[in-house]
């Protein structure tokens, strides 16, 4: 199981909470994928009001505020205030937006939000790219967990940046890493999971598929067999055949 800044978490599969047909759908893609974290948005929350809280609380799920839609350092750390307030936890995932096509994140703004965030006693986990530089920087800042994207927000591509991705996980190889962002399929989240990622987060997969619920259970089975595979040591991939069945004692026919 996961664990992050000493909170061991339950399930290494993390959902969103926008953008459900109903409630009562959110509240069912939670109940069979036992997902572990609930990335909650502070606007979101914000136009939802008290009877969406409550039905967040009831998922028994643990929370992670974030800032989603922040393009600057000052309204993402304004944002990170009032959410722990809200939500009264000192966790939240950092988003500085950059680019308004891509929601790249503004890598520069994100370390400095974090560094902010950081001493102000908040536990960051940001949203960020795959590269190693920036990375390091969070790294250096204070955060304790990384969350390169797979792919563009909301795109459905899957891990854009396998070799990057690979080479984070080798860079860093205590800290705790969770794909954010980009899983479209079970099979992108498996696939994060069976390179020793440590967690996959993703909403908009779940919640615009035509079954949510459907494919929220898929989602955590992905998650359970990446993590599965990734433990069991695979095989090396090799660019000659190899026979399976032994040819010692083969009977020779005259």
């Amino acid at each position: 199981m996961p664990v992050f800044y000493g909170t061991t978490v339950d399930s290494a599969l993390m959902l969103g909470t926008a953008q459900y047909p109903s409630p009562a759908i959110l509240a069912e893609a939670f109940r069979v994928s036992q997902a572990g974290i609930a990335t909650v948005s502070l606007r979101r929350e914000a136009g939802g009001g008290q009877a969406f809280w409550d039905m967040i609380a009831g998922l028994g799920t643990r929370i992670l505020p974030n800032t989603a839609g922040c393009h600057t350092v000052k309204e993402a750390v304004t944002t990170a205030h009032m959410a722990r307030e809200l939500f009264a936890t000192s966790w939240i995932k950092l988003e500085v937006i950059g680019h308004a096509d891509t929601l790249q994140p503004d890598v520069f703004g994100l370390v400095e939000a974090a560094r902010i965030l950081t001493e102000d006693g908040f536990e960051v986990f940001p949203y960020c790219t795959e590269d190693l530089t920036v990375c390091g920087r969070l790294l250096e800042v204070g955060s304790q967990v990384l969350m390169p994207w797979g792919a563009p927000i909301g795109s459905g591509l899957g891990l854009n940046n396998p070799y990057g991705l690979r080479s984070l996980r080798a860079h860093f190889p205590d800290v705790p890493l969770v794909v954010d962002a980009g899983v479209g399929l079970p099979s992108h989240a498996a696939q994060a999971m069976e390179m020793g990622f440590d967690a996959v987060l993703l909403n908009t997969a779940v919640a615009k598929a035509g079954d949510p619920v459907g494919m929220a259970r898929a989602m955590a089975l992905a998650v359970e067999a990446g993590r599965a595979a990734f433990e069991a040591d695979p095989m090396e991939p090799r660019d000659m055949a190899a026979p399976s069945t032994p040819v010692l004692g083969k009977a020779f026919l005259a």
